[in-house]
């Protein structure tokens, strides 16, 4: 753990420099997680509030960012009141215990909640109606044709779907359904000797007063099957909205008839959604994550929202009965759940306010005419989301599940999207006689249902379906077809740092590669057979897999650089990722700064490392991309005296990606596509417009860019997709002989 320094320091007595030891465990140097998370959803934040950006960008940014917290709480929160909960008093690398963390987390949450709320109420909305929609935050600002209009909308669209709540000593407190939002309201009967709850018609005036002073608690829930946008006429030229939460709340006398209303607010909870399963005691791990999701909705309460003028009274009963806390109560200025404004971003029109949409363009190695069997057999095949086309990623499977020489296929599947044409091209294999084994991750969080219905769907199909390990999430993205040739046996293999996800293949930056490389095809068949079973090789010939051989593997590569530095040669480490927070390999960041390697960190999340520490993190630097695409690719860059190794993955550096996950990380090695990966990361090392700099008090800031060429990563690889794209039409035409056409200008400025 500790290790002479290349600083030193003056020995007292004789006045020569000594080496000092220095532990790079220590905590100080390190960053909690949780509370790096919280840094990075500043990030997304400040895009909200970027001036620079059009309008519906920002509203999409700020209710990302709620989303995201969402999830946060969900999980994150929850794990640590779990610890607080069971006594647990274990430090993390930053030298805290689960309740320093908790109590350092509801200073930075309730700080990020009024940020939100400030951008939300003094920037987004202002703008929002000088664009031409009007937000009506209060029911009582409706004008009278509004009212009329919202009164007839309720009455027939919303009143028969409401089932009003009464609780009372034969009614207990509701279970309250986590994240819905719900309208809570103290109400006393209009006159107790004809109210349904009088069993005696003899009660005085007097009888009646006291339980005005005494009112029950009403609940009702806002219903998510309906728009909670709604759209009323307007008085001017601008869209009228108000929130279906507003217009509830506006009827709810006509929901408590024979009450009178003393309040009504909205509410919203969040409860612990982190799902506990004992994998070794389940005996059919399928139903026993089945019956935990029921669980999912009726987790400890660990978060309660509620309007700031909210009543006390009522706030103290919702208190009591959800049994939270002050730090745990956030008080609210707006609506509760800003997660509609994606519904806002999504309108039709408004097309100004909007960033120009991207079409993923034809791969630059591939031509979309030809046999892809054919292609790949040609040379390695890199593939850049959303930059190129997910296409040939999906046709490779729909092909092999029509050929009538392949045997076989076989894939890891951990988020897909809601109607997969992947999935469906497996189906189609198996009922084509194709031997086809999936491999389907349940326990992926919060896509457990809806991997159990896709497991069960290729199950009824045919295929072979293996739900993950025991004790262990299968991350990793591969997929094998095994093809019959005049040759022999050949197999093809795509390898991503993405999901098999067609829809989010649009949207988050990854990377893949198609092969038929013989090492690269037997280490494939040996990942499935491990997986499948109980055969795990001694060695591998190109993969490294997590969770038994790819840490080492990273560690070795680091200290290779490191040990280069140390006999003065060149040394230099660039690595792209979401998170950096395993211990290990941030010690090992940390020796290799020392020594002097140069290491540059592209890291879209969480980072535990720390920058300009003298004499351990001087020589590294961390930046953050967050932009119109979410960063997803791995890609890790070591200079190797020159003899550059690129590798690609489906593993950030932490500790559940290198410890608890089947994880792969494949070369990239033919020089094509080398030189294709240094390009990317020099790009994204060059970004001024979208990147965030660590620095060394933990802010994350802008890049100055006075005096620089403007440069956005992402527009600048769509502008590149698009020109090889362009090239390569030009290169069809003169082959069958149709008259090159001018490329159309493009406006750098709308890129995307």
């Amino acid at each position: 753990m500790t290790e002479t320094r290349n600083v030193r320091k003056n020995d007292r007595k004789s006045g020569k420099k000594v080496p000092q030891k220095i532990d790079f465990r220590a905590p100080e140097y390190y960053t909690n997680r949780e509370l790096s998370w919280i840094k990075f959803n500043e990030r997304v934040l400040s895009e909200a509030r970027d001036k620079s950006l059009p309008l519906f960008e920002r509203v999409k940014m700020l209710g990302i960012t709620a989303s995201n917290l969402d999830e946060f709480f969900m999980v994150r929160v929850a794990s640590l009141k779990d610890m607080v909960n069971v006594e647990y008093t274990k430090k993390d690398i930053a030298g805290m215990t689960a309740t320093q963390q908790l109590e350092a987390l509801n200073i930075a949450t309730h700080d990020f909640v009024n940020l939100q709320y400030s951008t939300y109420n003094r920037s987004i909305l202002p703008l929002l109606k000088q664009n031409g929609i009007t937000m009506v935050t209060h029911h009582e600002d409706l004008v009278q044709e509004q009212a009329e209009y919202v009164d007839r909308y309720f009455e027939e669209h919303v009143y028969p779907v409401l089932t009003p709540m009464a609780v009372d000593s034969s009614r207990p407190f509701p279970l309250v359904r986590n994240k819905s939002l719900n309208i809570g309201a103290l109400v006393y009967p209009k006159d107790a000797a004809h109210s349904l709850r009088s069993r005696s018609g003899n009660k005085t005036k007097e009888d009646n007063e006291k339980e005005s002073d005494n009112p029950e608690f009403a609940l009702v829930q806002v219903p998510d099957v309906l728009p909670r946008l709604v759209r009323i006429p307007s008085t001017d030229e601008n869209q009228a909205m108000i929130l279906l939460e507003e217009v509830i709340e506006r009827n709810i006398n006509r929901l408590f008839l024979n009450y009178n209303i003393v309040c009504a607010h909205p509410f919203r909870i969040m409860r612990n959604a982190d799902l506990s399963i004992d994998e070794d005691e389940a005996e059919d791990l399928l139903k026993e994550i089945e019956r935990q999701l029921k669980r999912r909705q009726w987790g400890e309460v660990i978060r309660l929202d509620v309007e700031e003028s909210v009543d006390r009274n009522l706030l103290k009963l919702l208190r009591e009965e959800l049994e939270v806390d002050d730090a745990e109560t956030y008080f609210i200025n707006g609506p509760l759940d800003l997660t509609f404004l994606s519904k806002i971003a999504g309108l039709p029109g408004f097309d100004h306010l909007k960033i120009k949409g991207w079409t993923p363009q034809p791969p630059k190695y591939m031509n979309p005419d030809d046999n892809i069997f054919e292609q790949i057999r040609r040379g390695d095949i890199l593939l850049q989301h959303p930059y190129e086309s997910f296409e040939p990623v999906v046709n490779l499977i729909r092909t092999a599940a029509r050929d009538k020489d392949v045997l076989a296929i076989k894939m890891t599947l951990y988020r897909v999207s809601g109607n997969s044409p992947i999935i469906a091209a497996l189906a189609t294999a198996a009922e084509n006689g194709k031997q086809v084994s999936v491999l389907v991750e349940l326990k992926a969080r919060f896509d457990e249902e809806h991997n159990i219905n896709w497991a069960k769907t290729l199950e009824k199909a045919g295929c072979h379906v293996i739900y993950g390990l025991v004790g262990l999430k299968t991350h990793s993205k591969i997929a094998l077809v095994v093809r019959r040739e005049e040759e022999g046996i050949r197999r093809y293999v795509h390898l991503g740092t993405g999901n098999y996800n067609d829809t989010t293949a649009k949207f988050y930056t990854d990377m893949g590669i198609l092969t038929c490389s013989e090492p690269i095809g037997e280490d494939a068949t040996a990942v499935f057979n491990m997986l499948s079973g109980y055969s795990e090789p001694v060695t591998w010939n190109r993969l490294s897999l997590a969770p038994l051989w790819l840490k080492d593997k990273f560690i070795y590569l680091i200290g290779r650089e490191a040990e280069n530095a140390r006999h003065g040669r060149e040394a230099h480490i660039v690595a792209k990722m979401n998170s950096v927070c395993d211990p290990d390999i941030i010690e090992a960041l940390y020796k290799a700064s020392a020594a002097g390697v140069k290491i540059e960190l592209i890291v879209r999340g969480i980072c535990c490392l720390k920058v300009g520490i003298p004499g351990v993190s001087e020589n590294i630097t961390v930046r953050s991309i967050v932009g119109f695409f979410l960063e997803h690719s791995r890609i890790f860059w070591f200079y190797n005296e020159g003899n550059d190794e690129f590798y690609m993955g489906s593993a950030d550096w932490m500790p559940r990606n290198l410890d608890r996950r089947v994880e792969i990380m494949f070369p990239v090695e033919r020089e094509e596509l080398k030189e294709d990966l240094r390009n990317f990361l020099r790009a994204e090392l060059e970004d001024n417009m979208k990147a965030h700099l660590l620095q060394p008090n933990g802010d994350y800031l802008k890049i100055d860019r006075r005096g620089k060429k403007p440069l956005n990563s992402q527009q600048f690889f769509c502008k590149n997709a698009r020109t090889n794209a362009n090239k390569k039409k030009d290169v069809i035409s003169e082959r069958v002989f149709i008259p090159e056409k001018a490329p159309k200008e493009e406006d750098e400025s709308s890129t995307l």
